[in-house]
């Protein structure tokens, strides 16, 4: 009957809730840099993509030639 007042057993879980290591917590923290890094890199490139510069967007639409073939 022992059963009944042993505390439960969690398996390999039951630690859980124990507090990050300092090699845990720099890792997070660099992996967490470098996704920052890799989103401001994205958004970098997709204002580019809507907003090219002006000589860029002459050059894909061809030259300009006042509205005349």
């Amino acid at each position: 009957m022992s059963e009944t007042t042993d505390p439960p057993d969690h398996g390999p879980h039951q630690h859980a809730h124990a507090a990050p290591t300092t090699q845990q917590i720099r890792t997070v923290g660099q992996r967490r840099r470098d996704a920052e890094e890799k989103l401001e890199q994205h958004l970098q490139e997709a204002r580019h993509k809507d907003h090219p510069h002006h000589g860029e967007a002459a050059e894909e639409d061809g030259p300009e030639t006042g509205g005349k073939p």
